[in-house]
């Protein structure tokens, strides 16, 4: 389940709206809760071909971008995630 995204850029990051970026990660949402969990995350990073993250790496991201403390990234966060995605997993999120 990689990635789909428009193209890549010069600089070789994936590049993709916010919606298609949203749609893209609940796919991941296994037990269809709304939130995405840590192992979510990990696999969905993983099949994207993003390398294999553990569990540590994916519970960092989760801390960075999950304002509410719960230890999952709701649909309030999915832009922290988005701004992390961009910094971080070679993606480009287009904002238009």
């Amino acid at each position: 389940m990689a990635i789909k995204t428009r193209a890549y850029t010069v600089d070789g990051k994936r590049e993709m709206t916010i919606d298609e970026f949203k749609r893209w990660l609940k796919k991941f949402d296994d037990d269809k809760d709304g939130r995405i969990s840590r192992d979510e995350l990990a696999n969905a990073i993983r099949v994207s071909n993003g390398g294999w993250f553990t569990r540590r790496k994916s519970k960092r991201i989760i801390r960075s971008v999950d304002a509410n403390g719960s230890g999952f990234i709701d649909d309030n966060e999915i832009k922290n995630l988005a701004e992390f995605a961009e910094k971080h997993l070679n993606v480009r999120i287009l904002h238009w």
